[in-house]
């Protein structure tokens, strides 16, 4: 995991105002405001978190190697272009927060990685630039009947959309319930949790467009200490991205006291993955 030195310094922001929030959407948190500007500190610091095994299965679908081009979007810190950088593609990565960018570019310093401040939505490259899209945790938050048709356009003959994601299962791990459950008390209106073991669902507007040529989920267990579990929370949408600076503060000292009671120093945590693989039309 890096170590942040390079990363400022987190909360020497503006965590009060919710002035910058950058995404509404009444499907998601019942509308409330976020911004992943806010927490981007934390996000470099605690959520390249994606094991071995999770990139082995994308490299084993042929996908992101040499000799493609890819464009990742919501690409957040970078952490997929970032992590995968060494199989040889030519990655180009787009989020809607330039907070977000300016931390995904210190991180990958001295990777020739393309880095654009830009809404999913507002993104427009020559018909068949790419041969693969990924969106990595960052699908349903994207307006589809705009996207999936000019994904369809960006990319080249067969190209691929690779949605991904990955979260933990509290209800299955015990660690991982009660943290979340803690998320809801501070912020009842999340949306992002509950989560149990299923394929991503893929809007009915790609089918248009594209083919659903693969899909897979499986369980992974993630390491974390305390600090790095604390941390992983805090850089939730419904913590760090939304909350003030109060709540905040808050929630991470009731969060650590409980850490030091159902937790030990080192501990893995229950997670599962999926991946959803497209083929242009």
């Amino acid at each position: 995991m890096f170590s942040g030195k390079e990363i400022p310094e987190c909360g020497k922001g503006d965590k009060n105002s919710l002035k910058k929030m950058l995404i509404k959407d009444k499907n998601i948190d019942k509308g409330k405001a976020f911004d992943w500007g806010r927490t981007s500190c934390d996000y470099a610091k605690f959520r390249d978190i994606y094991p071995k095994e999770f990139y082995d299965k994308i490299i084993a679908r042929g996908l992101c190697t040499a000799g493609q081009k890819v464009l990742d979007i919501g690409t957040g810190t970078g952490v997929l272009p970032r992590n995968l950088y060494g199989y040889g593609a030519d990655w180009t990565a787009a989020d809607i927060s330039k907070e977000q960018i300016e931390q995904a570019k210190i991180l990958s310093a001295g990777k020739n990685i393309d880095y654009i401040v830009s809404a999913t939505e507002d993104l427009s490259f020559p018909d068949g630039t790419f041969g693969v899209i990924t969106a990595c945790q960052c699908f349903w938050y994207f307006k589809h009947e705009k996207t999936a048709p000019n994904f369809h356009r960006m990319l080249k003959n067969s190209g691929r959309i690779l949605v991904l994601y990955m979260a933990w299962l509290p209800f299955e791990d015990k660690i991982a319930g009660a943290s979340e459950n803690l998320v809801l008390k501070y912020s009842p209106n999340w949306s992002g949790g509950r989560e149990t073991i299923h394929p991503i669902q893929i809007p009915e507007i790609y089918s248009e467009y594209f083919e659903l040529v693969h899909h897979e989920e499986f369980p992974l267990k993630v390491h974390f200490t305390r600090e790095t579990w604390n941390g992983r929370l805090k850089a939730c949408r419904g913590i760090g991205a939304s909350l003030s600076s109060k709540e905040i503060a808050e929630w991470e000292t009731e969060h650590k006291k409980l850490l030091e009671k159902i937790a030990p120093p080192e501990f893995d945590v229950l997670h599962y993955a999926a991946m959803a693989e497209l083929k242009k039309k």
